[in-house]
């Protein structure tokens, strides 16, 4: 994606995050900054898309993928079947660079989301680039980390290239948040950490 010139970030912000939303909602994979790493995005329910993001990953469908939203009322189906205390422990996380294994016994994500698990992985992020297309986009989106299956994820615009070169649909520009690992994931049934 060719960088605009502007003096005013906001509005370059903004131009950059329309054209990123329509690449998305025709069923497209995108880069973008997360809180840590670069991540690899795509709409959840174009399971086309989630195939495609998963080729360029070379990732196994079984293993699953996280999703981020901007909110906890976008994950909403996935909150309903917690206690209490497990959703006070979920909510008490976000938003923020944490991953949560929620249940989804309504299949509300498509099965190439969970891939073979009985839970879906989910954050609320409080990274502002994916936020804003969370909510741009009106709902979660995929949000795996940018790297094909057995390197180390991307760090910085020139390692996306260096991946994946012109295979993506687009690069969502921002900065890296201040998290030096990827996401902490948490099983708040069973109040263990995952990693």
């Amino acid at each position: 994606m060719k960088p605009i010139r502007s003096t005013n970030p906001r509005a370059a912000n903004w131009w950059h995050c329309e054209q990123i939303v329509r690449v998305l909602s025709v069923g497209g994979v995108v880069a973008c900054p997360t809180e840590a790493v670069w991540g690899l995005s795509c709409h959840p329910w174009d399971e086309a898309a989630v195939a495609d993001l998963l080729a360029l990953k070379q990732r196994p469908a079984h293993k699953g993928l996280i999703i981020a939203a901007s909110t906890p009322d976008q994950v909403a189906p996935l909150l309903e079947g917690l206690s209490t205390e497990a959703r006070a422990l979920v909510e008490g996380h976000w938003p923020g660079p944490v991953t949560c294994l929620l249940p989804d016994p309504d299949q509300w994500l498509p099965a190439i989301v969970r891939g073979q698990h009985r839970t879906v992985a989910v954050r609320v992020t409080a990274h502002p680039v994916l936020k804003q297309l969370c909510e741009r986009m009106g709902g979660p989106l995929v949000s795996t980390s940018c790297n094909p299956a057995g390197r180390s994820p991307a760090r910085a615009h020139w390692q996306v290239r260096r991946y994946f070169g012109t295979a993506l649909d687009g690069i969502m520009p921002g900065e890296l948040g201040d998290e030096r690992r990827p996401s902490r994931i948490l099983n708040p049934a069973t109040r263990r950490w995952l990693r």
